[in-house]
């Protein structure tokens, strides 16, 4: 039996988020939690390179540890020195608790090596599992429950309650990305609260909403008297899809600035912060635009909004009611790759969300 789990013993501990960048910034308030139940503790985490700015900045974090998902392509020798290079970084931490956040294989090696006093991670099958670690929680949380909670759940699992103030998902853009914006929209003479943000892309195409209807829900907003921002990830897909919907618009001079492909993610991070509402469909950009603050319009297709929805801020939630096998949680009807509960929402639905977020935090 593991000793019982004390907080006031913690000098350092490591928590391990191996996913993609939503995942990330979703598991920053276990960074919170952590530091409120133990303030004395230095708090790491580790992640894929290209998610590190969900994480850096935090206030509850003293290092930030990095996998760089291109080792592999280094070759074996230069990817055996790489990996040393981080296990002696870690080692040299001597943690006292690992918290590790997915059912990624390398936590468990990791905590063999690391041999912290405490370690936790989800409940899976197998033997080197069920050995590796002192303390589990359930691997899938009841559909009905956020993301974050499931996260917390490790906490819990070592028997501590976070509190609601610690709930809160953080992300400091850093005052690069913040004077970037700034100069960008006083270049555009687009102000705070003042525009829309509208990110239309995800890098799983089977979540997003076609570019037609966007692009009336565009012209739609537009003659609103909105001005609108469009951003998407520098991926040539998403670029693609945003060029579409310029390509449709009905009303093509009405004042729209085109960022995709443009931005960081931190820079992405500030922009979303000073807009007046963000649209956006289940992806990153939406997950960042929550833990910012700004009101958040969300449409969702397969996957669940109950589990990954907007966290923390006003929103809406746009989803099919038409459609009772959502969330299905596939990557399209019959693996086609689209979505009928989104190629069949109507614009109308989205843009009532909209309208009625619009006024209800005017």
């Amino acid at each position: 039996m593991p000793a019982p789990f004390d907080p006031a013993l913690l000098r350092r501990a490591l928590v391990i988020k191996l996913r993609h960048h939503g995942d990330v910034l979703l598991a920053a308030p276990v960074l919170s939690a952590l530091k409120a139940a133990a303030p004395q503790c230095e708090i790491d985490a580790l992640v894929y390179a290209d998610t590190a700015p969900m994480l850096t900045y935090h206030p509850a974090l003293a290092q930030l540890h990095c996998i760089d998902r291109d080792w592999k392509h280094l070759g074996p020798l230069a990817q055996l020195r790489a990996e040393g290079r981080l296990l002696s970084g870690l080692r040299l931490r001597r943690y006292d608790l690992v918290v590790h956040l997915s059912v990624h294989r390398r936590g468990a090696w990791l905590v063999r090596l690391l041999r912290p006093r405490w370690s936790v991670a989800p409940r899976y099958t197998g033997r080197f599992w069920a050995g590796s670690f002192t303390h589990f929680y359930p691997a899938q949380s009841h559909p009905q429950r956020h993301t974050v909670e499931t996260n917390l759940d490790a906490l819990r699992a070592l028997g501590y309650e976070p509190k609601a103030a610690d709930k809160r998902v953080i992300l400091i853009p850093g005052p690069d990305a913040e004077t970037r914006i700034d100069t960008i929209l006083a270049q555009h003479g687009l102000e705070r609260g003042r525009f829309i943000h509208l990110h239309p892309a995800s890098r799983w195409l089977f979540k997003c909403w076609p570019a037609d209807k966007f692009a009336a829900l565009c012209d739609a907003l537009a003659h609103r008297g909105w001005p609108l921002v469009l951003t998407a990830a520098p991926e040539a897909k998403e670029k693609a899809l945003v060029a579409q919907i310029l390509a449709q618009r009905a009303v093509p001079s009405a004042p729209t600035l085109d960022l995709s492909g443009a931005l960081t993610l931190k820079e992405l991070a500030a922009l979303t912060a000073r807009a007046r509402l963000f649209v956006g469909v289940d992806s990153a950009p939406m997950h960042i635009a929550a833990a910012m603050g700004t009101p958040t319009v969300a449409i969702f297709g397969p996957s669940g909004d109950k589990e990954w929805g907007p966290w923390n801020v006003r929103h809406r939630v746009v989803a099919s009611q038409h459609h009772p096998c959502r969330p299905c949680g596939r990557d399209g009807c019959e693996g086609s790759k689209v979505s009928a509960c989104l190629t069949e929402l109507p614009v109308e639905q989205v843009l009532a969300a909209c309208e009625a977020l619009l006024a209800e935090t005017a």
